[in-house]
């Protein structure tokens, strides 16, 4: 397992560029299965999760090129394999999204339980439910979801939450069914709208993108594409905050205003100074103040991606903060961790915390619970006097790409230590 090595007390200074979009570029690597076309995938992040997934889909029989870089080739026309790898697929919460297409182009799909980080309940039944109200019969056999469909149908399909990866496996399930799908209460944060206008590049006939009702005609067949993932405003949001937390004047570039509107409303009453020019977001030195409460919502309320890291603004803003995550009853337990660093935050629940600022955060060894904790854990590391280590952080680069060189190029003081 490796380690970062920060030595904090830097303020990050310089330019950096905003990421691409890992919950948007591996639902698209997933849909590549509905066509024998090769698809060309650019601007992707590149995180350990886009290996995962392309090792998934070659155990499948996929032919996947360019692994590792920012452009990714993947033709399926050979796959024949439905039984998903269960050691690749307990590593990664988004292998789910391969249910629909395996079982959209091939009639038959089995899979263990998705597995990724640990913060709270994440079963898979609104995902089964849709697909059965399809046409597709569910069993389990030996701990497995097995799943058969001779034809999907097209039908009105209510989503019992507004999860992400739902509607993208019945997105993908209604393009090749016979007649239209209309799921409501779906999803609509950017990524799902990213991935819903990749499958209308492949020839897909969805309408209500970025809404909570998506239409989809089912055609016959569908083609290839070449298609540029888009910038994560989860990536954006973290290094703002890193930004703010350490004193720092940032520039982030291939910045997408419209994905950072409330993320900037919550930013402004904390105090965090900012300008928007063309593409760009520049955040400058400020001074932080608490705000009364931050709660996160499915989009386009605050998102759940960003709760950790603003734990850790709260603790260098002046006041207290209240932060309430109701849809995951793990995000908050690393605070502890934070705790350890001198943070003055009282835990109410699973799900709400209290946090008094501004303490002095001291270096501290801690272990990376999760990817998002982690993340969260290198910025209270950035703002801390002395040096701190943050261990396990191959759940970190699951999500966050060159996390350590990006920083270090701002003036941090991060190395990782295999």
């Amino acid at each position: 397992m490796s380690r970062y090595v920060v030595k904090g007390g830097v303020a990050l200074q310089g330019t950096v560029e905003a990421a691409s979009n890992k919950n948007a570029v591996l639902p698209i690597m997933a849909a590549t299965l509905l066509t024998d076309d090769e698809c060309v995938l650019t601007n992707v992040p590149q995180i350990t999760d886009v290996v995962v997934m392309g090792n998934l889909l070659r155990e499948l029989g996929a032919k996947v090129e360019g692994l590792g870089s920012s452009e990714i080739r993947i033709c399926c026309a050979d796959v024949r394999e439905t039984r998903l790898n269960p050691h690749l697929v307990k590593k990664m919460r988004a292998a789910v999204t391969l249910l629909a297409p395996l079982l959209a182009r091939h009639g038959h799909v089995r899979t263990h339980h998705p597995g990724g980080c640990v913060i709270g309940r994440r079963d898979i039944g609104t995902h089964l439910d849709a697909l059965t109200a399809m046409g597709a019969q569910v069993s389990e056999v030996d701990d497995d979801y097995d799943i058969v469909a001779r034809q999907l149908i097209g039908a009105s399909v209510f989503l019992d939450e507004a999860s992400v990866t739902a509607t993208e496996n019945t997105v993908m399930a209604a393009c090749l069914a016979k007649g239209r799908t209309i799921v409501k209460h779906s999803a609509c944060e950017p990524h799902v709208e990213d991935f819903c206008r990749f499958l209308v590049q492949m020839g897909a006939r969805i309408s209500g993108i970025g809404s909570n009702v998506i239409q989809v005609d089912g055609v016959s067949e569908l083609h290839g594409a070449t298609y540029r993932i888009s910038t994560d405003h989860i990536d954006v949001g973290t290094f703002a905050v890193a930004a703010a937390v350490t004193g720092g004047d940032l520039v982030i570039r291939n910045f997408v205003p419209e994905h950072f509107e409330l993320i900037g409303l919550v930013l402004r009453r904390m105090g965090v100074s900012f300008e928007i020019g063309e593409g760009t977001l520049h955040v400058l030195p400020s001074e932080v103040v608490a705000t009364r409460k931050i709660a996160t919502d499915p989009w386009p309320g605050f998102p759940t991606d960003l709760a950790s890291v603003m734990i850790v603004l709260a603790t260098q803003a002046a006041g207290t903060t209240l932060i309430h995550d109701w849809m995951y009853e793990g995000r908050m337990f690393f605070i502890d961790k934070l705790v350890s660093m001198g943070a003055n935050i009282v835990l109410c629940d699973p799900h709400r915390c209290v946090v008094t600022g501004k303490t002095a955060l001291r270096s501290r060894t801690v272990y990376s619970p999760d990817l998002r904790a982690g993340a969260a854990l290198v910025l209270a590391a950035l703002a801390a006097n002395g040096t701190s280590e943050i261990h396990d952080v191959e759940l970190v680069e699951r999500g966050y790409e060159n996390f350590v060189d990006r920083l270090s190029a701002l003036g941090a003081h991060i190395e990782k230590v295999d």
